[in-house]
């Protein structure tokens, strides 16, 4: 049975947030941290912390992802965004069902814990999106960046998208490998600091849809 998921941190410019977000991981998890392109200090926060820091220069979601699988060493990997709005507390039943069998992967479907903490352009974008999906027969509401699954059958997936179809991509990819997927409900909060990529503004959420209504096409 697989052991203790190593957990993937995808950062860009989150010096403010990670501090707060690597106290509330789950103890005894090791944490790798992928510093995508950081200036305000990110990699220094995350070691200063205990977390090991692998550097990937070439921006983008995607990258910063491959790059931690990549450099993982756990049989089970975790990944969430470094930014403190996914509480960390649903990765535990997250890896159980996946160690168990339960699922291949396990994903999350964020709640919003408070009014205006998803806005409205990325709540709206991101419904498109996964009603697309499950017309494909892929059961997922949410296109969250929280995942528990095998770091192996993950880049086996032979996913290529290295910007914010990352995401998509990989659901699309486990779809049409049969993978069993679970989504669990996952606290959505308010970022811990900074902006973000993607929901902070119309012109990032609008990013983000066109990078993923490629892949539907």
């Amino acid at each position: 049975m697989a052991g203790t998921p190593e957990i993937v941190l995808p950062c860009l410019d989150e010096a403010d947030a990670l501090p707060s977000v690597l106290r509330a991981l789950p103890a005894g998890w090791p944490v790798l941290v992928v510093d995508n392109g950081s200036t305000d200090g990110t990699a220094a926060v995350a070691a200063a912390h205990g977390a090991r820091v692998v550097v990937e220069p070439r921006r983008g979601y995607g990258a910063a992802v491959h790059a931690g699988l990549e450099a993982a060493t756990g049989e089970l990997v975790a990944v969430l965004d470094g930014d403190g709005s996914l509480d960390p507390a649903v990765l535990e039943p997250m890896a159980d069902a996946v160690r168990s069998g339960r699922a291949d992967m396990a994903v999350g479907r964020r709640v919003p814990d408070s009014p205006g903490v998803w806005p409205w352009h990325a709540r709206a974008g991101n419904a498109v999106i996964a009603a697309l999906l499950r017309r494909r027969g892929v059961p997922v509401h949410d296109i969250a960046a929280i995942r528990v699954a095998r770091r192996q059958a993950l880049l086996d997936l032979g996913i290529t998208d290295r910007a914010f179809g990352y995401p998509l991509e990989l659901l699309l990819r486990a779809g049409a490998a049969h993978w069993r997927l679970l989504e669990l409900d996952v606290a959505y909060h308010r970022r811990a600091g900074g902006t973000s990529k993607v929901s902070g503004s119309v012109k990032g959420t609008l990013r983000a849809v066109r990078d993923m209504a490629g892949l539907l096409r």
